[in-house]
């Protein structure tokens, strides 16, 4: 057994992965309170080197439970700041980046809703490291109320003919974290027109009720993302198409309606409570011939947890 690589193996795992929960903001790692402690590795080079010479299974393992343990009492240790104030750069830096986002600040929105000119609207979203929540209707076209960390977000309206396009983005960097979030969006839209939603973003999260709204397409393009999305019945037909990486989507479709599931999602996970499995990755409710409503759902992600539920 090749003591000596797999040591080494286990250490380099072991600052990946700090480093990783660092970036992540799972957990806050203080350098400084473990490197005072850098004589055990002298002490665990020894006893590595008495049992190579003996060329003893038994002392390589001994020597990978020592540093196995050590590892875990640095990690413990790592984790609880510094008694004394001057503290390293990164770690001053690290708290004032902190503090900086704790600190929202508002944006409001409102476009205007025009009844005789408005019967179909498309609403275009983009932006990452948010939380995008759909709060109900309004007697406005839209509004948005967003409490941001960072970036800055816009709302344009383009008028052709009967149709208006919204653009609502965030410009900037994103700032979320998997452990205080980022930029939080709530968002109302007027139940009269008809809409056509689509979505492109990185990390974030998607919570919509679409049940009351007249909705004929959702389109979604995103990274690692959680969605639930509930659609109702309003139209003849809704078109949905979820493009992702890895993320959990969660979507809900009314009985009344007839739907087929398509997929391409190569490791995905895949609950379809209430459909018929087909071919070619095909799903259908048992009332998909007869409705003289559907809804056609395209899924395609890499790594993703999909599911499809009836209500």
């Amino acid at each position: 057994m090749k003591t000596d690589r797999i040591m080494w193996g286990i250490v380099l795992l072991f600052i990946g992965g700090v480093l990783l929960l660092e970036n992540f903001d799972i957990i806050d790692f203080y350098w400084r309170s473990v490197f005072r402690f850098w004589p055990i590795f002298l002490i665990i080079a020894g006893v590595n080197i008495l049992f190579s010479r003996n060329k003893s299974q038994v002392g390589g393992y001994v020597s990978i439970g020592v540093l196995v343990i050590t590892l875990s009492m640095l990690f413990v240790r790592g984790q609880q700041p510094p008694a004394n104030r001057d503290r390293w750069i990164g770690d001053r830096i690290k708290d004032e980046i902190r503090t900086e986002e704790d600190n929202y600040e508002e944006q409001n929105f409102t476009e205007a809703y025009q009844d005789s000119l408005v019967k179909k609207t498309v609403l275009n979203i983009s932006g990452g490291g948010t939380s995008f929540e759909l709060k109900g209707g309004t007697d406005s076209l839209i509004t948005a109320h967003v409490q941001r960390k960072s970036g800055i977000f816009t709302l344009q309206n383009v008028r052709t003919d009967s149709v208006n396009t919204l653009t609502f983005k965030m410009k900037g960097k994103s700032g979320w974290s998997m452990n205080d979030g980022g930029n939080d969006v709530e968002l109302r839209l007027n139940k009269k027109p008809e809409w056509e939603v689509h979505m492109s973003m990185g990390a974030g999260e998607v919570d919509f009720d679409f049940s009351e709204y007249k909705l004929r397409a959702f389109n979604f393009d995103g990274g690692a993302a959680a969605l639930d999305i509930k659609f109702g019945d309003l139209l003849p037909i809704t078109d949905i198409n979820v493009k992702t990486g890895v993320a959990d989507v969660k979507i809900n479709v009314p009985t009344g309606s007839g739907c087929r599931i398509k997929t391409k999602t190569g490791l995905s996970a895949k609950d379809f409570e209430g459909f018929t499995k087909l071919k070619d990755g095909t799903y259908e409710t048992p009332n998909y011939s007869a409705s003289t409503k559907k809804i056609f759902i395209n899924l395609d992600g890499g790594l993703s947890n999909f599911e499809v539920k009836r209500y």
